[in-house]
């Protein structure tokens, strides 16, 4: 039988609900030893309002995008232990992510290009998207982001957090129209302090409350747009 070990117990795969699995703790945490060749750490969310564990700069590129995507209500690192049986031989796999969304869960293994398609990695990964497909979730082999993208949302990251945004020059933008602008005409288009508008012109952008085309480096010239529904 297909099973989910939590911090709190063992359930049938089945019976793993959203309000059991939001109520998991990481399954197991990172480890720090001299010359680990991993960069370790916590990433404070906006999502969870609380940090949340990485294992390696890989899974930390990961987390960030998860974090910018607003269809992703909820984040568990290393949520539980898949158990099952796999041509007669018990297999066991702690999944790096799950992202409750506002459709189907979805499964996160994070692995690098280069080692994804190794024999051994393949063969758990497809055991694991067998598993987790009979439940109706998604799973996803999280690799490198693209590169203009991930800088684009790193920088934006850093006016995640409302708290450190003057709320007056936001609510001075939010009562702003900004379509087809550039981001440099829609903060001269506001009185205030420039500075102040700029970060909380940056945290809309990072809520996209406004969009523009992140796949392109971000600049004064970078055109505003509407948010763009979903």
């Amino acid at each position: 039988m297909r099973r989910i070990a939590v911090d709190i117990g063992e359930v049938p795969a089945h019976r793993a609900t959203h309000d059991l699995l939001r109520s998991a703790l990481p399954f197991r945490t990172f480890r720090w030893y001299y010359g680990q060749r991993h960069y370790s750490g916590s990433y404070w969310s906006a999502t969870m309002s609380t940090h949340v564990i990485y294992e390696s700069r890989l899974e930390l590129s990961r987390l960030l995008m998860a974090d910018f995507d607003q269809s992703v209500k909820f984040t568990v690192a290393q949520p539980f232990l898949i158990r099952s049986r796999v041509q007669g031989v018990v297999r066991h796999h702690i999944p790096d992510y799950l992202l409750l969304t506002d459709a189907n869960p979805v499964l996160v293994d994070v692995k690098p290009r280069e080692h994804a398609n190794d024999t051994k990695v393949a063969e758990t990964f497809a055991w694991v998207q067998n598993v987790i497909e009979s439940l109706g979730w998604r799973f996803e082999i999280a690799s490198e982001q693209p590169p203009v993208l991930l800088d684009n949302v790193r920088f934006l990251a850093g006016y995640r957090r409302p708290q450190s945004i003057n709320e007056p020059a936001l609510r001075a933008l939010q009562a702003t129209s900004f379509d087809n602008v550039t981001f440099g005409d829609a903060v001269r288009s506001v009185d205030g302090a420039e500075p102040l508008l700029r970060a909380a012109l940056l945290h809309m952008l990072w809520t996209q409350e406004v969009s523009t085309d992140l796949s392109k480096v971000l600049s004064s010239q970078s055109i505003l747009n509407p948010r763009v529904a979903s």
